[in-house]
């Protein structure tokens, strides 16, 4: 319920062709609407009569020990949504023990989130979503930016070889950010004159060498985004991703493919637990997190519901999507008779309607 009233102040708070630049997917859609109604086909088998009057849901990641099991998911432009922007984003994830991972196309440069973040909890983990650029030096230099800055993992966005066709963009002729709002991460780069911006990369050139070359290159663990064949999930582990996220890209690239949960129980098979596997994707409430760590994952993004609640009540409704999420999961946990996430396991989800 909480989810849902920010998401309708959001609606009412923004310009409509802002909020359809975030609230829209790819294509006619369908994906988008798709990842959400796929924790529909699942259901939770509780066990009983397992003892516990207090859970841990503590879960360690790389670069992030005892983070919530709910992270910020990267979301592009956040002062296009409120002035505080990504800033605010960094300080509510910190109060609320979340992972934020920020990205290349924030409005906010990576150190100013770092410096948000660390200001309201020297222990906040922020992650940085880097789409890999086809000149490797333009690569270096966003990683470099990103250790600098403090950034405690690296997450490569992999599933983005050309850019989505976003209808509702594309009707409103959204092309452009407004005066005073840029990608700022993107500024005083390789081969780019002094304070000029540089094009984000989508590039069908990139390739697992070049991952090669960033695994090495850096000390942060480098974890893949956009992972949805396991053949492609192995084969991360064997070019050292410390972790990946199954997803689609919140229904933004391609709109002809599985829901992201769906894709969820064969990646985890492939992984075989040697590095975490993380999902994002249709993500609302509680027990879709519950469903998504018994189906294999370790932890969940979220992502418009975030910039939902920053839109409609800034860092205070960031806090409140967060910390609902972290309650309505751990009340689950403690319906399913767990205590601690790894308790959540596969045989206890059904598919609905299905036999059991």
């Amino acid at each position: 319920m909480i989810l849902r009233d920010l998401h309708a102040k959001a609606r009412q708070a923004l310009d409509p062709v802002h909020y359809d630049y975030v609230a829209g997917g790819a294509g006619d859609e369908r994906v988008l609407a798709d990842n959400e109604r796929a924790f529909d086909r699942y259901l939770l088998l509780p066990r009983v009569l397992r003892g516990g009057e207090r859970r841990d849901t503590a879960v360690d990641l790389p670069g992030a020990p005892g983070a919530s099991p709910v992270l910020v998911a990267p979301t592009a432009f956040h002062r296009l949504l409120h002035p505080d922007g990504e800033e605010a984003t960094a300080r509510a994830a910190a109060a609320e023990g979340a992972v934020l991972v920020t990205g290349t196309a924030s409005t906010t440069a990576v150190a100013r989130v770092v410096a948000a973040a660390r200001g309201r909890d020297r222990a906040a983990a922020v992650w940085f979503q880097l789409y890999p650029h086809p000149r490797r030096e333009v690569t270096h230099a966003l990683v470099r930016r990103a250790e600098e800055a403090g950034c405690t993992a690296l997450v490569v966005t992999v599933d983005s070889p050309a850019f989505g066709r976003h209808t509702r963009d594309l009707r409103n002729g959204f092309t452009d950010l407004p005066p005073g709002h840029a990608a700022e991460n993107m500024r005083d780069l390789p081969g780019a004159p002094p304070g000029a911006l540089t094009d984000i990369p989508m590039s069908p050139a990139v390739s697992w060498a070049d991952l090669d070359d960033l695994v090495r290159r850096t000390a942060l663990p480098v974890l893949l985004k956009g992972v949805l064949h396991p053949a492609d999930a192995r084969l991360a582990v064997e070019h050292g991703a410390a972790g990946v996220f199954v997803s689609n890209h919140g229904g933004r690239q391609c709109d002809a493919v599985p829901a992201a949960l769906d894709c969820l129980p064969a990646v985890a098979a492939a992984v075989a637990g040697r590095v975490p596997v993380l999902l994002d994707g249709g993500v609302r409430r509680g027990s879709d997190i519950a469903v998504a760590l018994a189906l294999g994952a370790s932890a969940v993004g979220v992502g418009r519901p975030v910039v939902w609640g920053l839109a409609a009540e800034g860092e205070p409704g960031v806090r409140r999507v967060l910390a609902a999420l972290r309650e309505e999961y751990d009340h689950t946990l403690a319906l399913c008779g767990g205590r601690r996430n790894t308790d959540l396991t596969r045989d206890m989800v059904v598919r609905k309607g299905g036999t059991w």
